[in-house]
Order: C-alpha cells, then structure tokens, then sequence
C-alpha cells in the first residue's frame, strides 16, 4: 500500500489481493510459518473480495459495514505497530550504537616523605622524655636484717619500767612474720639468762612480762654470747 501510495481508505481490494498472493507464493518455499500468518491474510482479503462482488439488497446495504472496514483497521494497527518499533530500534542499544568501557585503574603508588627533623627539636624532646623520667623514677629498699641481741637490748629498753606488760605489746607489725620470729627468740634468750620474768594468770590467757631488777639479773657469761651469735645465725 506504500510502495504504491494508495489510500488506505479507499483499497482496490482486488489488485491488492493479486499482489498479495504472489508474495506468498514466493514465501512458502522457505519460510511456512511466515506463509501460514500470510494465508490467514489472503483468506480475509478473498472474503472481502467475494463480497464485493456479490450484489447487495439496498434496504441491507445501509446496515452492513463495509467489509474493507476490517481490512483497514488491521493494516492501521500493523502501521501502529511497524512505528512502534521502527521508534524503539532508533534506541541506544548496547553493543550496537555504544559499548561498555573496560579500563583497568592505573596502580598508584604512595610514596611517604620523611618529614625534615631540626637537631633542636630533638634535643628539647629528649630532654623532656628525661623529666617524664624521673618524676616516674623509683628504688627498692632492702629490709635491714634483724638481730636477735640488738632485738633483746630493745626489749629490755621497753620493759625496764618494773611493771608488767604484755607480750603482744612487744611485737611490732611493720616487721612482719620475721620480726615475731626474732622477737620470740629474743624473749627466749632473756628468759634462758633469768633477765625477764614471765607470768600467765591460766592456760591460753594472754602472757605477760617484766624486766627483772639489776639485783636478780645474773652476770652474762661467754656462752650466753655465742648462744647469740649462733642464734642471730639462724634467722639470717
């Protein structure tokens, strides 16, 4: 109908079917699914043809339609259709009018500067680390070693009143578990040379002791000396 440009409106619906025929002889030798479509279309193009042919009754021709009618509104809508996608293929397609950039991204390298470092800033940085370091500065102090006579001439010094006291008093708590020890052994050494006097009102009641006087302490001998010695030895 275009190539001839023909009204689409106004068909000679015979030459068009002559026409139509021919193509799809031409068709159904290759291709009988397109040449079946094509038969269905001859079909309804011989139909129309054979009504118009045939003499119509005047009172019914008012009331029928047209049997180009049917023909028009198909070959419309194929024309509706043809555009439709005669538009989308003018689309941007991929991998027809543009294609996908690969790229690989370029290996980027960082290099790190060594910053500039004056000579004074050094020194003022060592300096303060050296203030930062005696303010957290510290020492260990050794615990003096404790003397079983020094202990005994302490005890002596603090039960010289001729009173009794008692003997926990004796004990001195920041000396710890050896300083209970030496003490014990030093009111052993004491008691040994008749110099303290020990008493306990009853059993597990707390021990109490004095100093005797000068007048009931005897005269330490040698051996009370080595006793010592071999004492002091022995908690060391």
């Amino acid at each position: 109908i275009k190539r001839q440009n023909i009204d689409i409106l106004n068909i000679n619906v015979a030459e068009i079917t002559d026409q139509y025929m021919a193509y799809v002889e031409l068709m159904e030798s290759s291709q009988f699914e397109l040449a079946a479509e094509y038969l269905v279309m001859a079909a309804m193009l011989a139909e129309i043809k054979s009504k118009m042919l045939l003499p119509r009754q005047e009172d019914l021709e008012a009331e029928e339609e047209d049997p180009r009618m049917e023909l028009i509104r198909r070959l419309q809508e194929y024309e509706r259709f043809k555009n439709a996608a005669a538009q989308l293929d003018e689309l941007p397609r991929m991998n027809r009018d543009y294609h996908r950039a690969v790229a690989m991204p370029p290996k980027l390298e960082r290099v790190t500067i060594d910053p500039e470092v004056d000579l004074k800033e050094v020194l003022i940085s060592l300096a303060q680390v050296l203030r930062r370091a005696d303010m957290f500065g510290s020492h260990q102090i050794n615990r003096e070693t404790l003397s079983t006579r020094e202990k005994m001439s302490e005890l002596l010094v603090r039960i010289n009143d001729k009173k009794f006291v008692p003997l926990s008093s004796l004990l001195i708590r920041e000396e710890g578990r050896l300083g209970v020890v030496v003490t014990f052994l030093a009111v052993m050494e004491l008691l040994k040379g008749s110099m303290i006097e020990i008493v306990q009102s009853e059993p597990f009641a707390p021990i109490h002791v004095k100093a005797k006087t000068l007048s009931e302490q005897p005269i330490l001998s040698s051996d009370f000396d080595d006793d010592q010695e071999t004492d002091q030895e022995a908690v060391q």
